[in-house]
């Protein structure tokens, strides 16, 4: 779970990666026979029981600097991704971080320019609000409307939703079921929450070397998860 890729020194909660520190992760990853894809591409090889070699790379937030700073590398190491934009803060800022520093969001063209690069474009609601403290209203049109948003502007189905703050429980999960999504990630939902519409991640940041991959790496294999989706 990758969230911005800059080089903005500033970084209060953790979520940049540099450009450098991405490319040397990626190839930390290749080195050891594994490749990035979609979490779209992930699931489907796993239905076909084709999913080793296989991580799920996934950018949370939607933020410009994927086009212009993460996808360069990814094509470097020939990787794929999911990105979950939000639907309801085209060309917006990061407002829902009160400590900054105030980040762009991608806006119409960025999105179709990942789309037509083969990233898979996903939802993470409109607003990014903890769909864990709304009102059932407000739970259906973030996670409806956003799929239906996203879907008319590439012209494409929206199967992935990436749960704001990684937070869900089961009226958040229901909600995703009804809007019609495939699957949808969290970051560490609760084993009763668990399936393709709660699926756990790996949080990666600027201080994750090499070392640090490797034991993260072990922890997901000791705690079982199958599916490995930083």
């Amino acid at each position: 779970m990758y969230h911005s890729v800059s080089d903005h020194p500033e970084d209060p909660y953790d979520i940049t990666v540099t450009p450098a520190r991405l490319d040397r992760q990626l190839a930390w990853m290749r080195g050891r026979g594994l490749r990035g894809v979609s979490m779209r591409e992930l699931l489907a090889a796993r239905a076909r029981g084709r999913e080793r070699g296989l991580v799920g790379l996934t950018f949370d937030d939607g933020y410009a600097d994927f086009v212009t700073a993460a996808l360069p590398v990814l094509r470097r190491w020939q990787c794929g991704a999911t990105a979950f934009v939000l639907a309801g803060l085209l060309d917006g800022e990061n407002d829902w971080d009160p400590l900054g520093p105030r980040k762009r969001l991608l806006g119409v063209d960025g999105i179709r320019r990942a789309a037509a690069a083969g990233v898979e474009i996903a939802s993470h609601g409109l607003t990014h609000v903890d769909l864990t403290r709304v009102g059932p209203q407000e739970l259906d049109t973030e996670v409806r409307r956003s799929r239906d948003l996203l879907a008319e502007l590439i012209d494409a189905d929206v199967q992935g939703f990436s749960y704001p703050y990684g937070r869900v429980d089961a009226q958040a999960r229901a909600a995703v079921g009804r809007a019609g999504y495939g699957y949808a990630c969290a970051i560490a939902p609760h084993p009763a929450l668990a399936g393709d519409l709660a699926l756990p991640r790996l949080h990666i940041g600027r201080a994750d070397t090499a070392a640090r991959l490797e034991l993260k790496t072990r922890l997901v294999r000791i705690c079982g998860r199958g599916l490995e989706a930083p």
